[in-house]
């Protein structure tokens, strides 16, 4: 386990300093805009180098079986693809499409589909007929997705937020005695470590930084539901119950919902990108960067920790899931009213309310 994590993470090292070279190349980078407020151009290359790193290593220390297969050949899709997007910004549709494809992928080359909500109304566990089964797992595997694509905002996020779901799931894996997808989550971790190290300017500084891009966001989300519906579907483990998948990526997932419902309120697409989530927020408070990721890695962690909680516990799926709802309706009602209580915590700061907060 050892030899494979630390081939994980300095084949993560090696390949970023190689494909930041090609990037810059063939101009796969990102720019800065009125919505992207980094200075130069980025190399857009962390999903690529992650993605690379854990499919040389699972070939050389994993005993791959056809599901292994199957989720390295998904992950070169979401990978291709997203390089298309992070290089000629395709629609948001042909996205769609693709990811939908891959969860068709998932649920009838590898039988991985959400067949068990658990028993989150009542002590009886609640079977979902195949094609609410298949439909349901779509939508979560697109959901999952762009929850985190959506959370690659600042610096070290995505790999934070991603790390603690990871982390929760080895956990998770480890006590239940699946220790191959234990190692498989820390395998993830090792090859994000260098990637959030660069991402932080750390310890080269600016000029050799890297971004996850699309096809890394996509890459990301996408693993962390693979793992996510093989625990908690007891045709192939039952390292945890599915209520535990919602606190395991609370954050990203909440974040996600609230904006996108923020938008159609609006009138806008749900995919329209804007500066309204809870990095942007944090930062309108007046934390600064590596602040406003501290509180929320803190946070998805401590979310994380309770779904830990409740399975070593057996706390009731029903009120795990109670929990969750109220957790969300909190969440959705302090997001939507965040410009007024922004500008009370400024003001409580001594700092002078924004435009936006003032007008209210």
């Amino acid at each position: 386990m050892s030899l494979a994590l630390l081939t994980t993470f300095l084949l993560s090292f090696v390949l970023l300093f190689c494909f930041r070279k090609v990037a810059k190349r063939i101009n796969l980078v990102d720019k800065p805009n009125a919505r992207k407020l980094h200075t130069g151009a980025i190399p857009l290359v962390g999903g690529v180098s992650i993605y690379c790193a854990i499919a040389l290593t699972s070939v050389l220390y994993v005993d791959m079986t056809n599901d292994d297969w199957l989720y390295l050949a998904c992950g070169a899709v979401l990978i291709g693809i997203g390089v298309l997007d992070d290089k000629f910004d395709i629609s948001f549709k042909v996205r769609l499409f693709v990811q939908a494809g891959i969860s068709l992928a998932m649920i009838f080359a590898a039988d991985l589909n959400l067949a068990s909500l658990g028993s989150i109304a009542g002590n009886v566990p609640l079977f979902l007929p195949d094609w609410v089964s298949y439909f349901v797992t779509i939508i979560a595997v697109i959901g999952a997705i762009n929850a985190f694509n959506m959370v690659d905002g600042i610096d070290g996020l995505l790999g934070g937020l991603a790390s603690v779901s990871f982390g929760a799931l080895a956990i998770m894996f480890w006590l239940s005695g699946d220790t191959a997808l234990a190692i498989s989550c820390l395998m993830f971790i090792a090859a994000l470590i260098p990637y959030i190290l660069l991402n932080l300017g750390i310890p080269l500084g600016p000029r050799f930084k890297v971004f996850m891009g699309d096809a890394g966001s996509m890459l990301i989300g996408f693993t962390v539901v693979w793992f996510l519906i093989r625990g908690s579907q007891n045709i192939h483990t039952d390292a945890i119950r599915p209520v535990a998948a919602l606190w395991f990526i609370a954050l990203p997932l909440m974040d996600m919902a609230t904006i996108m419902t923020r938008r159609i309120r609006k009138g806008h697409s749900p995919f329209k990108p804007d500066r309204e989530h809870l990095h942007h927020i944090c930062q309108r408070i007046g934390l600064s960067s590596r602040m406003t990721l501290a509180v929320i890695c803190a946070l998805a962690a401590k979310f994380a920790g309770i779904g830990i909680i409740g399975e070593i516990l057996l706390i009731s799926e029903t009120i795990m899931f109670i929990a969750f709802l109220l957790l969300f309706s909190v969440y959705f009602y302090v997001i939507s009213h965040i410009f007024r209580i922004t500008a009370k915590i400024r003001q409580w700061m001594g700092k002078s309310p924004l435009a936006e907060e003032a007008s209210l």
